[in-house]
């Protein structure tokens, strides 16, 4: 059987060429993305699928230009939602071998709940994390994966975070196949690769990748050769816990914790512990992710690989068990059920669309005519106002009118002289930008500028929305939400007549509900 289920094709002779896309892989160079794409690569066409079987899912990120490499389908979907993504292209066509590609920024932060429950299904489908402890497409911030005290362009004076361990993470959300591979070990990484895509269940795979322009050297100290064999533990199903150019050293457990030890003369190989992939209880595992160097060697391999049932296979027998039970189902009986309520016309009675009365309520106390209180008809005028009443009847203020080169001093000055809070910037009779309040917070107190030297269009609002007469209120009020402003220019064809402001349409709907 090949992996996605299905009769082997005898026939079927793929090799890498037939995976790479052709489109130019713009990755910055030395980037250790290359190195797993590589291996990816070389892994696919030995599993039997034919290529229009493979789909790979990205989120956002420098790993998430993936898909556009291989010569698959795939979707390059939004921020952390590649596993959601993938799970209902898994389940639309569970044939498909789905895999999805996403890094430590990505797949832990805005994606950590899609992840995690991802996981926990066990869905068929293989998850690809590259973990280079740091956003690199943003150019550099803190990741949920960067060390503690790290010092990045969004933690200049270090980390405070505790950083996350995606191997945990995964562990701990019952993943049936979890492993940790190297971007340079490329031998290890294709054997991890290619035992994860063979897995029915869930795999989660964390690759170290090197960042060499925002986080160079991460891994360099236990992942480079002189340093590989004292510091790195490949872990080997059935075999003792061994490590060291001559595999002089072990890992002993001591009670519940490990401990390293030298093998001769007090320790041999029947002292260490046995890595044990398949166990039951995925208590081993989770001890070998909590192994860190120094004061360990940094564990590589298959931490935990069990068979339990897979998601989609146990949607479609709850599919078909079902449909055996109740029959076919129908959508438009599912729509229009007995909890199904509508509404005939403006102020008619409730009804339920299977014919029944309302729950709890006669024709007469649920008519909405009487349940008016005291307050209702005020907002219903307000209401009208607010939807009927023009811009133009509001009466503004004239505007302040300011030019670019005016010192943000005087514009500030001439604010607070006339208790007005913005100020229209006009060249040549046209409006080209408005200071208001919030530029002042926002955008110059906090960047200590020369307040008489600074020019207003250093710091105004360029192209800003503005209003007509004709305008509706609601029109008024929606634009300055959209716009983040409380007040707008009011303008008659390219000249601004008016600021209204939130405060001057509060006025106003106060004095007509008086009136």
């Amino acid at each position: 059987m090949t992996v996605d289920g299905s009769a082997p094709i005898t026939e079927l002779k793929l090799d890498r060429k037939d995976f790479v896309s052709d489109q130019e892989v713009r990755w910055c160079p030395g980037c250790g993305d290359y190195s797993i794409l590589a291996q990816v690569q070389k892994v696919v066409p030995t599993l039997g699928i034919p290529r229009e079987n493979f789909v790979f899912v990205s989120g956002i990120g420098c790993s998430s230009r993936f898909p556009y490499y291989m010569n698959t389908y795939g979707f390059h979907s939004i921020h952390g939602r590649a596993p959601a993504v993938a799970t209902g292209v898994k389940l639309a066509n569970p044939h498909l071998s789905v895999w999805v590609i996403t890094g430590d920024g990505d797949g832990l932060s805005i994606g950590g709940n899609h992840l995690i429950h991802a996981i926990r299904r066990n869905i068929d489908i293989n998850i690809i994390l590259f973990n280079n402890r740091i956003y690199g497409l943003t150019k550099g911030q803190y990741s949920p994966t960067s060390d503690f005290g790290k010092k990045t362009k969004s933690t200049p004076y270090g980390s405070i975070d505790q950083p996350i361990n995606p191997l945990c993470v995964a562990i701990a959300s019952e993943a049936t196949f979890v492993a940790r591979s190297i971007d340079i070990d490329t031998q290890h990484l294709t054997m991890v690769l290619e035992r994860a895509a063979r897995h029915k269940g869930i795999s989660f795979v964390e690759v170290y990748q090197n960042c060499n322009i925002f986080n160079d050297g991460a891994f360099a100290h236990f992942t480079d050769r002189q340093f590989r064999s004292d510091r790195v533990l490949y872990l080997e199903h059935g075999k003792p816990m061994t490590f060291g150019k001559d595999l002089q050293k072990g890992i002993r457990l001591n009670n519940l914790n490990p401990e390293v030890v030298e093998l001769g003369r007090d320790y041999s190989p029947e002292d260490l512990l046995v890595h044990d992939e398949a166990g039951a209880q995925p208590t081993l595992a989770y001890l070998l992710t909590r192994m860190h160097y120094p004061d360990f060697p940094v564990p590589m391999g298959v931490f935990r690989c069990v068979e339990t049932r897979e998601y989609s296979d146990l949607l479609t027998e709850q599919i078909e068990e079902v449909s055996r039970k109740e029959g076919k189902g129908n959508l438009d009986s599912l729509l229009a059920g007995d909890e199904t309520w509508v509404i005939e016309e403006e102020g008619a009675i409730l009804e339920s669309v299977s014919g029944r009365e309302r729950p709890g309520e006669d024709e007469e106390s649920y008519h909405p005519a009487n349940n008016l209180d005291a307050h209702e008809e005020p907002k219903c005028a307000i209401r009208r106002s607010v939807l009927n009443d023009r811009i133009g009847e509001v009466r503004p203020d004239p505007p302040i009118i300011a030019s670019p080169a005016d010192s943000i001093q005087s514009a500030i000055e001439r604010m607070a002289r006339e208790r007005r809070g913005a100020v229209c910037v006009v060249e040549n009779d046209e409006l080209v930008g408005i200071f208001t309040e919030r530029d002042v917070l926002m955008r110059v107190a906090l960047k200590g500028l020369d307040l008489e030297k600074t020019p207003i269009s250093s710091v105004m609002t360029s192209n800003p929305i503005t209003l007509k007469a004709d305008a509706t209120l609601a029109y008024a009020l929606n634009q300055m939400a959209v716009a983040g402003f409380r007040h707008l220019p009011l303008m008659d064809g390219k000249k601004a007549v008016g600021m209204v402001s939130v405060k001057d349409v509060v006025r106003y709907m106060s004095e007509n509900m008086a009136g």
